[in-house]
């Protein structure tokens, strides 16, 4: 049985850190490429980061310099370390793992950035 479980979530304030964690189980998944996406109230789900099984990295422009995508492969976890978080970066965030045609994904964790 896959299981993708985030944690990390909370409330922080703007310019505060968080570091989001994706455990992987069931999987083999130093093979995998994981990604990290997020959904805002009323839009849709968009990548934020992602890292592939030999470790390269993809980041979006809106967290470059910011956030920063890792993995741990003796661990199967994979991290989003996340820094001068702002009100926009509020979202459930979610751990996707894929390769070739399956695709797995974590039920999620709400990040809020609020004053």
């Amino acid at each position: 049985q896959v299981q993708l479980v985030e944690s990390g979530g909370g409330l922080v304030q703007p310019g505060g850190s968080l570091r989001l964690t994706c455990a992987a189980s069931g999987i083999i998944f130093s093979a995998y490429r994981m990604g990290w996406y997020r959904q805002a109230p009323g839009k849709q789900r968009e990548l934020v980061a992602s890292i592939t099984s030999g470790g390269s990295t993809n980041h979006v422009d809106s967290v470059k310099g910011r956030f920063t995508i890792s993995r741990d492969n003796a661990k199967n976890t994979v991290y989003l370390q996340m820094n001068s978080l702002k009100p926009e970066d509020t979202a459930v965030y979610y751990c996707k793992g894929s390769y070739y045609v399956n695709n797995f994904w974590g039920q999620g964790t709400q990040v809020t950035v609020s004053s």
